[in-house]
């Protein structure tokens, strides 16, 4: 295998590509100490084991990985091993800047051809899925090569073609990530997740998009695995889920209706007052006029 390290600033490869910060292959024959100490940057870091075995702490995690493996560590997540060096093997690399990746927003900048849709997707399953490590991926490694190929050789039209590859390794690793989970095998379980995620941020104004995005699903897929397991449609089923939170809330006299619409993803007092009448048959006023203690 050809060995090298580009880095931008450094090497005139990635002169064109500033959000690639570091490409690279690795043949380690020996094992030197101090080689892998663990540190956190502000880049993606995705890694292809070539071969041989390395014992990996990601993210306050331990992993093994084996030939046809990636390792995936977003920004701020701490990566190296625990023993303190790179075992022997082989292995390929790129790190990516991207322009925001938080909360589950992903932002990759100028150079992606990504919709804004696909990046949101996208951004939502990396941000949320604990699933650091992708068993047997080979076709990310293909990628890699590719990109090495492109920037080595710089053909016509090569800036575009790293870039897209880019797109699709981005690609790839999100569609393994949901395939792993097997969100449609065991749809009850991610049922409950979903429904966790939602009641931990009902103030946000969630689409189906995101929702869909969050169990790796879909919108169409997710949209029939809602109706056939609720008999809601997914913006039904999230509104049944803000009204059962706001009779709970309802049920607290220091909590004010204005406060309680808004906390849980209403817009307008107003809208919520309507929509929790159609759903329960009273104001929340009347509600609460009822339903508390001693009434």
């Amino acid at each position: 295998m050809n060995q090298f390290v580009l880095q931008h600033g450094r090497s005139p490869e990635l002169q064109l590509f500033p959000h690639i910060t570091e490409l690279g292959a690795k043949k380690n024959t020996s094992i030197r100490l101090n080689s892998l100490q663990e540190s956190a940057t502000d880049s993606i870091r995705i890694y292809y084991v070539i071969e041989g075995k390395f014992e990996w702490h990601i993210h306050q995690q331990q992993y093994m990985l084996y030939p046809g493996d990636v390792a995936l560590i977003l920004p701020g997540q701490k990566f190296g091993s625990e023993k303190g060096f790179l075992e022997i093997g082989s292995l390929s690399w790129i790190h990516i800047n991207i322009h925001k990746l938080e909360s589950g927003e992903m932002i990759p900048g100028r150079w992606s051809s990504l919709s804004e849709s696909e990046s949101l997707t996208i951004g939502k399953i990396l941000f949320l899925n604990n699933s650091l490590v992708l068993s047997k991926l080979n076709e990310a490694g293909r990628i890699l090569q590719y990109v090495q190929s492109e920037l080595f050789n710089q053909e016509i039209g090569y800036g575009t073609r790293v870039n897209n590859l880019i797109d699709e390794l981005f690609i790839t690793i999100t569609r393994q990530l949901t395939r792993q989970s097997n969100p449609a095998r065991n749809f009850p379980k991610t049922f409950m997740q979903l429904e966790q995620t939602l009641r931990q941020n009902l103030s946000h104004q969630w689409t189906v998009e995101e929702m869909a995005a969050v169990v790796g699903m879909g919108t169409t897929l997710f949209n029939e695995k809602v109706k056939s397991y609720s008999g809601f449609s997914p913006i039904n089923y999230l509104i049944n889920i803000r009204i059962s939170e706001a009779i709970k809330l309802l049920k607290k006299i220091d909590a004010s209706l204005t406060d309680i619409a808004l906390d849980t993803g209403f817009y307008s007092s107003q809208h919520f007052s309507t929509t929790f009448k159609k759903l329960t048959g009273y104001t929340p006023s009347e509600f609460r006029k009822n339903h508390l203690p001693n009434n």
